[in-house]
C-alpha cells in the first residue's frame, strides 16, 4: 500500500462499502495507526442487501471504536433527473456525501479502495472506448482530497490479508453479473491477459504510471501555453494553431474548464484555424479575430422596426440608438464613416426599416464597384459568424441600403449637391 498519500499527523476518512478491498483499507490504516474514521454510503439498488451492507459495516466499526457515518440516497431518481446512468449518478452522490462526511469529522484526506485491478480495468475501459493518454492513465492516485493507496494491492491480496486476521467482509452479489461493462472486462479480457502475462494487473499498473509521468508533463507545457497566450476566457488562435497537437489540444481542454471528446476538440482547432463557432457540452466557443473566445454569446436577431423619419428609435438588441434628420445639403465628405448614411430621398421606395441580415441579402457599397453578399462583407470585415445577426441591417421595399460597421448602397446614397437627403446615424447607448 502506498503510505505516501497518507498524512500521518491528520485524520483519515476511509470510504468503506463493506467488500474486501475496503475492508482490507480500513484495517490496514487502523493496524498503522493511522487517525483513521469510516463512511458508508447506502446507494438502496439492492433493497435489504444494501441495508444489510451499511447495518455490517456500521457494526464493525462500533466494535472497533472507529467514527463512522452512514450516508443514502434515490439513486435511481437521481440518476433520471440528471440524466445520468445508474453508475455515474452512484459515483456522484457517493462522492458528494464523503465530502460532506470529511468536513463533519474533521479528516484530512479521503481514502478509498481502488486496487490494482481496478486500476487495469480503467485503463481497458477508456481503451475500448476510444481515449486519449489521460484515458490510458487509469485512476489518478490523488484527485482534489480523494487518495487511492491501494492502486498496488490486487483483490487476491486483499483476501489473503482478512483470511489471516480473521476480518469479516460482505459480497456484492452484483459484481459477479456481466450486465455492466466493468464486470465484463474483469471475468473475460483481464483473465485472457493473464493467460498471455500472468503479472498483467502489475505491468499495467506500470505502464499508467509512465503514461501519468508524460501526461503531467505535457499538460504543464500546455499550462504553460495558456499562461502565455491566454486572457479570461479567450486565447490566441493564431498561437493556438501553431502548436503541436499534443498541447493545443490539453490547451483546448484547459480554456473550456471541461472534459471534451477528440471530436469536440478537433471542432474547437478548426475554428480557431477558419472561423466559424464550434458547440461543445455547455459551451460554445467562437473566433473574433485573433482571439478565441470560450463561451460566446450569439447575438439576439434585430427585430423588424420603421425607422421614423424624422425621429429616434432605440435598438436595444444591439446596445444601439438610431436618430434620423432630413437635411437639405450633402456635406462633402459623405459616406466615410459606416455608422453615418446619407440616401437621397428620391432613391428610397417606401419606408426604411432596420432589421437583421436576411438570407440572400446583398449590398454594392459605395466606391467598391462590386456587389457581395453580406456574408463576405462580414468576413471581409473580420465580424464573427456569431455576432452578425446584431449587426443593423437598414432595408427599403427593394433591398438593402446600408449596413452598420459597412458601408452605403450605390442605389441609395446621396452625392454632394443633393438636396433632399435622410441622414441616419447609429450610436452606441
Amino acid at each position: 500500500m502506498n503510505t505516501e498519500l497518507l498524512p500521518r499527523d491528520r485524520r483519515i476518512l476511509c470510504a468503506v462499502s463493506g467488500g474486501a478491498d475496503s475492508m482490507y483499507l480500513l484495517c490496514r490504516l487502523k493496524e498503522l495507526s493511522y487517525d483513521v474514521c469510516a463512511a458508508h454510503y447506502n446507494h438502496g439498488l439492492r433493497g435489504a442487501a444494501s441495508d444489510g451492507d451499511e447495518t455490517f459495516v456500521r457494526d464493525y466499526c462500533e466494535r472497533e471504536h472507529i467514527p463512522f457515518r452512514a450516508g443514502r440516497g434515490d439513486v435511481r431518481a437521481y440518476a433520471g433527473e440528471n440524466r445520468m446512468s445508474i453508475e455515474e449518478a452512484a459515483r456522484a452522490l457517493r462522492y458528494a456525501f464523503l465530502e460532506q462526511a470529511a468536513e463533519e469529522m474533521g479528516a484530512a484526506v479521503i481514502a478509498t479502495a481502488h486496487n490494482a485491478g481496478d486500476n487495469g480495468e480503467t485503463m481497458l475501459l477508456n481503451l475500448a472506448r476510444g481515449t486519449g493518454l489521460k484515458g490510458l492513465c487509469g485512476i489518478p492516485p490523488v484527485r482534489g482530497r480523494v487518495v487511492r493507496p491501494m492502486l498496488g494491492v490486487t483483490h487476491e491480496q486483499a483476501l489473503q490479508y482478512l483470511a489471516e486476521h480473521d476480518i469479516p467482509h460482505v459480497e456484492d452479489e452484483t459484481n459477479q453479473e456481466d450486465g455492466y461493462a466493468r464486470n465484463r472486462v474483469r471475468h473475460r479480457a483481464v483473465p485472457a491477459l493473464e493467460s498471455v502475462n500472468p503479472a498483467f494487473l502489475r505491468t499495467a499498473g506500470q505502464t499508467t504510471t509512465l503514461l501519468r509521468q508524460d501526461e503531467e508533463l505535457l499538460t504543464s507545457l500546455a499550462e504553460e501555453f495558456v499562461a502565455r497566450y491566454g486572457q479570461g476566457n479567450t486565447i490566441s488562435a493564431q498561437a493556438l494553431c501553431s502548436q503541436p497537437l499534443p498541447i493545443a489540444s490539453r490547451a483546448v481542454r484547459l480554456m473550456a474548464g471541461r472534459e471534451l471528446s477528440y471530436a469536440h476538440v478537433q471542432a474547437i482547432l478548426k475554428t480557431a484555424r477558419d472561423g466559424g463557432t464550434a458547440d461543445v457540452p455547455g459551451l460554445t466557443v467562437g473566433r473574433e479575430g485573433d482571439r478565441l473566445v470560450f463561451g460566446i454569446k450569439p447575438a439576439a436577431p434585430i427585430t423588424m422596426r420603421t425607422v421614423p423619419i424624422p425621429g429616434q428609435m432605440d435598438i436595444p438588441e444591439a446596445g444601439l440608438t438610431l436618430f434620423c434628420t432630413k437635411i437639405t445639403d450633402c456635406p462633402s465628405a459623405v459616406h466615410k464613416k459606416f455608422n453615418i448614411f446619407f440616401f437621397n430621398c428620391e432613391n428610397i421606395c417606401g419606408n426604411i426599416m432596420v432589421t437583421a441580415r436576411q438570407p440572400g441579402d446583398r449590398l454594392r457599397p459605395v466606391g467598391r464597384g462590386c456587389t457581395k453578399e453580406l456574408k463576405q462583407l462580414f468576413r471581409e470585415a473580420g465580424i464573427p459568424s456569431w455576432k452578425r445577426q446584431g449587426v443593423p441591417v437598414l432595408r427599403d421595399e427593394q433591398g438593402v441600403i446600408a449596413v452598420y460597421g459597412i458601408g452605403t448602397s450605390e442605389r441609395a446614397a446621396a452625392r454632394p449637391g443633393d438636396k433632399n437627403i435622410i441622414k441616419i446615424e447609429i450610436v452606441r447607448l
